[in-house]
């Protein structure tokens, strides 16, 4: 773990990119920034290594594509040996969701796409993403690689079959997250039984990306994971991840719930946002629905969680310790709206223990 900063301290930043171009121009925006500063620049991870062991920046930004060794090589290498945020810069990071989703398991905080053209002028336009992310990153808690095991499907790492019980479909879980919550929600998803309740998920991540996640939670877990289609009946044991060019939220047809997708204006500057699912479930679950808000960045959910909560729901939030970003949960507890804190590997287990089904917990 590298040192933490003292208080009115800029925070440091070591770049590796093998374009002299976006070196440059990254450089130029983080400089402009007054809590902000640019300790050094290398081509590749074989140059970076020894300025790591000199500078001890508080944020690295990392290509993917280098030569002599590709960023994710350098990133697994550096999380076990030396763990430090990471934010992930490429052009990779979009077309490549796969790539970047492995680099996020292996412990890097948050991505950054460069633009497919006009690199220097679109970097440019992404400067503040850029630089809220380094903020965000520079106080996230990182950990060595593989540090939270995430269970296998055997019947022993996940919570036991509820005998069709918990599967109600009068229940719902919604989950929200942002920075550091697609491992979070793997944590969480891993270890529901494939008969738990139908679950709706907002995660804050570009539209290019959620299917690959879906599709990888989906091999992980007992119950199925997909990215959420307009108008689907929500189904025991089945988890729907909002896609990321649309709203998520849930409406009532019949005796049924589904699915519905917006395209409405982003909320919390978020298109997903995960107000927009919580004031959803609060409007048409109401008692049967359980919240749950996890890592991220920022305030979005806090509204919405306190609504749910009023409605009549249970609500949860993932605890500082266990948070990447201790942000969203901080702000719903804050606001009230948050029946416990607990820490992610022990929300699966409380969740259905709220639903009056307590079991064992062997992980």
């Amino acid at each position: 773990m590298t040192p933490k900063r003292a208080a009115g301290q800029r925070i440091r930043v070591l770049i590796i990119d093998d374009s002299a171009l976006v070196r440059s121009v990254l450089t130029e925006l983080i400089g402009a920034e007054r809590d902000l500063e640019v300790v050094g620049a290398a081509p590749d991870p074989i140059a970076a290594r020894e300025l790591v062991r000199q500078l001890t920046p508080d944020v690295i930004t990392l290509d993917v594509e280098m030569p002599r060794m590709d960023g994710i090589d350098f990133l697994e290498r550096l999380m076990r040996l030396r763990p430090t945020p990471v934010i992930m810069v490429s052009s990779l990071t979009e077309r490549g969701s796969d790539v970047t989703l492995r680099a996020l398991e292996l412990g890097a905080v948050d991505f950054v796409s460069k633009p497919r053209l006009g690199i220097a002028d679109g970097l440019k336009g992404y400067a503040e993403e850029i630089t809220e992310k380094i903020r965000a990153a520079a106080d996230a808690r990182v950990r060595r690689a593989n540090l939270a095991v995430v269970p296998s499907r055997s019947a022993d790492a996940v919570l036991p079959v509820a005998s069709g019980v918990v599967g109600s479909t009068e229940k719902l879980i919604f989950i929200g997250a942002s920075t550091g919550g697609t491992e979070a929600i793997k944590v969480v998803l891993s270890r529901l039984p494939p008969d738990a309740p139908g679950i709706l998920v907002t995660q804050h991540m570009p539209a290019s990306f959620t299917k690959s996640f879906a599709q990888r939670l989906d091999g992980l877990c007992r119950i199925a994971v997909k990215e959420a289609e307009h108008g689907e009946r929500v189904l025991p044991g089945h988890a729907y991840i909002a896609p990321g060019h649309s709203h998520l939220l849930v409406r009532r047809s019949g005796a049924n719930y589904v699915t519905e997708l917006s395209q409405g204006p982003p909320v919390n500057r978020h298109r997903p946002s995960v107000d927009v699912l919580f004031r959803s479930a609060a409007n048409v679950a109401g008692r049967n629905a359980i919240g749950v808000i996890l890592t991220g960045m920022g305030k979005d959910g806090a509204a919405g969680m306190l609504e749910m909560k009023r409605a009549g729901a249970a609500t949860f939030a993932q605890d500082e310790a266990t948070c990447v970003v201790y942000g969203m949960p901080r702000e719903a507890v804050a606001s009230g709206g948050v029946d416990e804190v607990l820490p992610v590997q022990d929300i699966a287990g409380r969740v259905l223990a709220r639903l009056g089904k307590e079991r064992a917990f062997r992980i």
